[in-house]
């Protein structure tokens, strides 16, 4: 896919020739085989998983880009920006799938969320962009527990994504320790530090739901 094809916003289209600040990307490409069904479509609060995802992005991005496997392409409304993995990188998880994006948005940074964070908000995707540093990746943890999908990404990062790829590397732990990546306690994010775990959560199965 082309680097210079535009995104829409959410809700209308960004120029052709605009390179934007920061781009949203929403992964929602993954086989949910846990979930029992497309986790994309989940519902929390009457709103569909990837609804809330965009909802967290948009209000501090320029753009949203919705990235997806073909499958389930035509079941996203028309007014968002939906692409599915690059030609070359078809199926090959999340680093396809912001790879994917960079391609097909131009931006200096990407703040990129997977689907399956229901309870996220834009407050807290606010206040990681706020707090992310100059490193190439930034990404959240909680404790122990990385979550390298909650992230900032630069677009320096285009060709070690690539790289990665092309050499079969797809772990994205792996990526952000060679991009010597900063990470962000995710207690500082969020209102109240007791309620972080809730926020970061990665619904799995159906029984997470419960607030």
């Amino acid at each position: 896919m082309a680097d210079s094809v535009a995104a829409k916003r959410y809700g209308r289209k960004a120029s052709d020739a605009a390179r934007l600040k920061t781009a949203g990307v929403v992964l929602a490409g993954g086989r949910s085989v846990r979930f029992g069904s497309p986790k994309a479509f989940g519902i929390h609060q009457g709103r569909y998983f990837y609804e809330r995802a965009v909802d967290a992005l948009a209000p501090v991005c320029d753009a949203v880009v919705i990235v997806t496997r073909e499958a389930l392409k035509e079941r996203f409304p028309d007014h968002l920006s939906v692409i599915t993995d690059h030609a070359d990188y078809q199926g090959l998880g999340p680093l396809a799938g912001i790879y994917s994006a960079m391609c097909a948005v131009q931006a200096d940074r990407y703040a990129v969320l997977p689907c399956d964070m229901p309870f996220m908000t834009s407050d807290v995707t606010a206040r990681l962009l706020e707090a992310a540093g100059g490193q190439n990746v930034c990404a959240v943890r909680l404790g122990e527990r990385k979550h390298p999908l909650v992230s900032i990404w630069s677009r320096a990062m285009l060709e070690p994504l690539r790289k990665a790829l092309d050499g079969g590397r797809y772990r994205v732990l792996e990526l952000l320790e060679q991009a010597d990546a900063e990470w962000l306690d995710g207690s500082t994010l969020v209102p109240d530090a007791g309620d972080a775990e809730r926020f970061f959560r990665n619904v799995n199965s159906p029984d997470q739901m419960k607030a």
